[in-house]
């Protein structure tokens, strides 16, 4: 009795243990199906429509976009951001925007480093205006979670028109 009883207590811990790895796998595997691929050339593009987001009409200097992203490549990354904007000589950022990738954070107020001319990303009253917000190092490849917050994440039907809105990050390999 004794035996059959540790023989039965041996397959439901091997059972459950299959069960929950094949869980695990799934959830993994779901997580890398959604997950924003890095390009052949190494950049790494995040649109905040494409991003989860997190918006608050009151208090929106905690507005956040949140990507998953499989890295490829590890390195050094210039990281840019590009607003949609009306006026290209002030992008009046309330606060400085953060990026973080795990225990890394970058902290700047973008400021306009290119005005890009005729950009499809954005349409009259609108130009593409790019900032530099600093560099980081990825030291591993795999899967990475990368949020921004800054309040010029702003909802896509937005009440009034805004002077400024955050429209995608990009992450370059630096030279």
């Amino acid at each position: 009795m004794g035996k059959y009883l540790f023989v039965m207590l041996v397959f439901a811990g091997l059972a459950m243990y299959s069960c929950k790895s094949e869980s695990e796998k799934g959830k993994t595997g779901k997580l890398t199906e959604n997950a924003i691929m890095q390009q052949q050339d190494g950049t790494i593009s995040l649109k905040v429509d494409k991003a989860d987001t997190y918006q608050d009409r009151n208090n929106p200097e905690s507005n956040t976009a949140e990507w998953s992203v499989m890295v490829s490549k590890s390195g050094r990354y210039d990281v840019w951001l590009s607003s949609a904007t009306k006026d290209t000589t002030a992008l009046r950022y309330q606060n400085s925007v953060m990026l973080s990738i795990k225990n890394d954070l970058i902290e700047a107020r973008p400021a306009v480093d290119k005005v890009i001319q005729n950009s499809s990303d954005v349409s009259y009253p609108y130009y593409r205006a790019d900032s530099f917000l600093g560099s980081l190092f990825i030291p591993d490849t795999g899967l990475y979670n990368i949020q921004v917050i800054s309040d010029k994440i702003l909802p896509d039907k937005s009440d009034k028109a805004e002077e400024t809105k955050l429209l995608s990050v990009s992450l370059t390999p630096a030279d």
